[in-house]
């Protein structure tokens, strides 16, 4: 940020000065000629033309420095045919003048044409009454003045752009510093968060980085949430797990007769919790990332393919909008729709419906899945959420499907209910996903 300010002061600061240089030299250099021109004009208006057609002067030039010898202010007269006509001043030299004979107007410039002194023109051409020549009156002084000039306010601008320059840079230095302790004041308090063990920000710190200790404390807070369901699943886990290994350890202590069959039906109920817990897992994960977009066709297509070849002799239908899309990761919403169409293949007749927003515009969209079985009754509907939880115990499976289609569902906001398909007659899977954002 400083170096960026420092070199854009000393930028403009430059562009500035070179500008108001020019300015205050062109103004000095005007002055210098509007006094040139003043004695052009003294000199014209005091020419006259004499009997044998030279020129001369009906009164003196008031300035004394025309009488004395190189003093540095001279004139000269010249005309063809005639010889030039110089002041006293200029002793034995001449002025060698611009060829613009036809030239009537005032023009100035700058020679060389004596040795150390550089001087400044000013010259003009006309016809004087009772004369059909054409007369250079020039007036000529030395620049060493107006060059001293323009030297001494060269000097002035740089000591004030310089001084101006570092004022500026010190007090963008000074804004800087000010304007960055509302900064170092946020970090001391993450230091004190890492040090302390406090999990926000609770000083009261500047509206500028208000809202910027905000998104802090969400993040934290989110933070808190993911670790806190961390610790919650692994707890869960724990729990879940101990039971069957206390079983497995008596039985093993026993020296039970039924050791091998204890040691099946214990490992399966192992096999449903670390299932249904790693699904929370990967979920809460995902869910981590960002902000997730998936094209539920697109999704159901995909698990469509591979169930049918699970369930060659079931029918799948699937409809509905081809654009809508949920705000949950593609492999999540695959799982969600494979347990409910493996499901519905499962214990169904033989037909699977599949419907893509079969609701409508809305800020949820409605994904339903019907079959045409037995269907489940309204009193035993919450319970099939459980883990384990199987109406029919004949045919294979952990009875893990709903509950992990339930806990996924509800990570990433949404709802899922069952009711009985009026179309199929069996069971209707409502499930309703937040829509991604536009």
């Amino acid at each position: 940020m400083l170096l960026i300010a420092a070199a854009w002061i000393g930028v403009l600061l430059l562009v500035g000065g070179l500008a108001l240089d020019r300015t205050i030299g062109t103004l000095l250099t005007s002055q210098f000629d509007e006094q040139l021109e003043y004695v052009l004009t003294s000199m014209i208006g005091s020419a006259e033309i004499g009997p044998e057609g030279e020129v001369f002067f009906n009164r003196p030039l008031g300035d004394q420095r025309f009488l004395e010898p190189n003093s540095g202010l001279y004139w000269q007269i010249s005309g063809p045919g005639h010889e030039d006509w110089p002041s006293r001043s200029l002793w034995d030299r001449t002025l060698t003048l611009s060829n613009r004979s036809h030239d009537y107007r005032p023009h100035y410039y700058d020679t060389q044409q004596f040795e150390e002194e550089p001087l400044r023109i000013a010259e003009r051409t006309l016809r004087l009454p009772g004369s059909n020549t054409e007369w250079q009156f020039a007036v000529a002084a030395a620049r060493g003045e107006l060059d001293a000039q323009i030297a001494d306010s060269r000097a002035i601008l740089v000591w004030s752009f310089a001084v101006l320059g570092l004022g500026l840079f010190g007090m963008v230095a000074l804004q800087t510093w000010l304007g960055l302790v509302p900064l170092r004041r946020v970090r001391k308090a993450i230091a004190r968060i890492r040090s302390t063990g406090a999990n926000r920000v609770t000083e009261p710190l500047p509206t500028e980085v208000q809202p910027m200790v905000e998104e802090l404390n969400a993040l934290l807070a989110h933070t808190d949430r993911q670790a806190e369901e961390a610790r919650t699943h692994a707890g869960n886990l724990a729990h879940a797990l101990k039971t069957p290994l206390t079983v497995l350890t008596n039985a093993a202590s026993a020296h039970s007769p039924d050791l091998d069959q204890t040691v099946l039906r214990e490992v399966a109920a192992m096999r449903r919790h670390v299932d249904h817990h790693l699904a929370r897992a990967r979920a809460l994960g995902r869910r981590a990332i960002g902000l997730s977009r998936t094209n539920v066709m697109e999704s159901a297509r995909g698990v469509e393919r591979a169930v049918a070849r699970l369930y060659s002799d079931s029918r799948f239908d699937i409809a509905g909008s081809a654009t809508a899309e949920v705000a949950i990761e593609r492999q999540d919403l695959d799982e969600v729709l494979g347990n409910l169409l493996e499901n519905a293949a499962k214990y169904g007749g033989g037909s699977v419906f599949l419907t893509v927003d079969a609701e409508g515009e809305g800020p949820t969209c409605a994904i339903w899945v019907e079959d045409d079985g037995m269907g489940i009754p309204e009193a035993k509907r919450e319970g099939i959420f459980g883990r384990g939880a199987r109406l029919d115990t004949g045919k294979p499976g952990t009875g893990l499907g709903l509950a992990i289609v339930r806990d996924v569902v509800g990570i990433y906001g949404g709802t899922v209910e069952l009711d009985e398909s009026e179309d199929l007659g069996g069971l209707l899977v409502r499930l309703r996903l937040p829509r991604a954002a536009g």
